[in-house]
């Protein structure tokens, strides 16, 4: 059985933030999205509320236009803004329960020989149970598989999370392991709040000839692109500990948390997963190629580490190796650090810019285990 993790980012549409150069010319506009989406929600508008209103739809460019190349103001039903024709915006609505609407980041189409090699990935890595993040919906998951993958995959499954700018995870499994259950952990809070950014699903999938159960847990942990360093770190570090107590919990003793956690394996904001549980790296496996490079995005060194199959004490021991797949990402700013597929020419028509990253396990020494 093979399990992999791989993010896909987005399969159609994806936010024209998103697209930039570099994370430092989209951060301002996602600062403000995050910024004007916790504002609208403020059940009173302040003249201080108002005032930061106007200040991050400014950024966003939607002062004076409801439309702007980055993002949109939906107004739906009552209004939020008056925009005088002497120039004067002004935010008229009192408070939340005043309108219906929003702010939207706008998307555009993602490159179509981008998008095929998406698939020439998947294909090329054969995994059984395929978790996949950044997936803009189940819907969109579903198409691409009929339309790319060859009808490999039976079972798909993505559960609307957190992150409104459509970027979900899921997975998708072969029939041989057929989805058996599922459950979400979209609204986990602490005493901070709301835990996830996108979700924690658990995924129960069958095995061949056993009672006990494959559960898989897809995680997508707070990006450091956006938002300050502290801030995000500790966001991830709570996101950690909540995956840890999710996985402690579980009954069955062949669990899998993978993902893309946005962080290296020695930072502190994993602690509470990596070096708090009993889960094991399948990169740490002596069976493990990693083509000479540790990491899984970008220029793959050790600090782009950021993806990963965590396997517990049970399937690491069935574990017969496993590997990374990064012929589907831009060799570096030439693309020619390590061997790419010919059909990628320019950054542009990369899969993606995280590598797949996969555990390869044995079901015949499986055994009889208990947790």
């Amino acid at each position: 059985m093979r399990i992999a993790s791989y993010n896909v980012e987005n399969l159609f549409n994806r936010a024209k933030a998103l697209d930039q150069r570099t994370w430092a010319a989209g951060r301002p506009v996602l600062e403000a999205f995050a910024r004007a989406g916790e504002l609208l929600e403020e059940p009173v508008y302040t003249d201080e509320v108002k005032h930061d209103i106007l200040r991050e739809l400014g950024r966003l460019g939607l002062r004076n236009a409801d439309l702007a190349k980055f993002a949109r103001l939906r107004q739906n039903r009552g209004r939020l803004l008056r925009r005088s024709r002497d120039g004067r915006v002004e935010v008229v609505a009192g408070g939340r329960g005043d309108w219906i609407g929003w702010v939207e980041l706008t998307t555009d189409r993602c490159d179509e020989t981008a998008l095929l090699n998406t698939a020439r990935v998947i294909l090329d890595v054969r995994a059984d149970v395929l978790g996949v993040v950044e997936a803009e919906s189940r819907h969109a998951l579903k198409r691409f598989t009929e339309g790319g993958l060859r009808g490999r995959y039976q079972h798909i499954m993505v559960v609307d999370g957190n992150d409104e700018r459509g970027i979900d995870v899921g997975v998708m499994s072969t029939p041989d392991f057929p989805l058996a259950g599922q459950r979400t952990h979209v609204d986990d809070a602490d005493e901070r709040g709301r835990v996830f950014s996108r979700d924690c699903p658990e995924y129960h999938f069958e095995l061949p000839g056993r009672e006990e159960r494959l559960v898989v847990l897809v995680n997508h942990l707070k990006s450091k692109g956006y938002g300050g360093k502290v801030a995000s770190d500790a966001i991830r570090r709570r996101q950690a500990a909540r995956v840890a107590e999710i996985y402690r919990a579980q009954r069955s003793p062949f669990v899998v948390v993978l993902g893309d956690l946005n962080d290296t394996p020695d930072s502190e904001p994993l602690a509470p997963l990596l070096r708090g549980t009993d889960l094991r790296d399948v990169s740490a496996h002596p069976g493990f190629d990693d083509g000479g490079r540790p990491g899984t995005y970008g220029y793959c060194t050790a600090r782009n580490k950021l993806d990963y199959v965590l396997l517990s004490p049970a399937l690491f021991a069935a574990a017969t190796g496993g590997g990374i797949e990064r012929r589907g990402v831009w060799g570096g700013r030439n693309g020619v650090l390590w061997p790419v597929y010919g059909t990628m020419t320019r950054a542009v028509h990369a899969g993606s810019d995280h590598a797949a990253i996969y555990a390869d396990i044995d079901l015949h020494k499986l055994g009889s285990h208990i947790r």
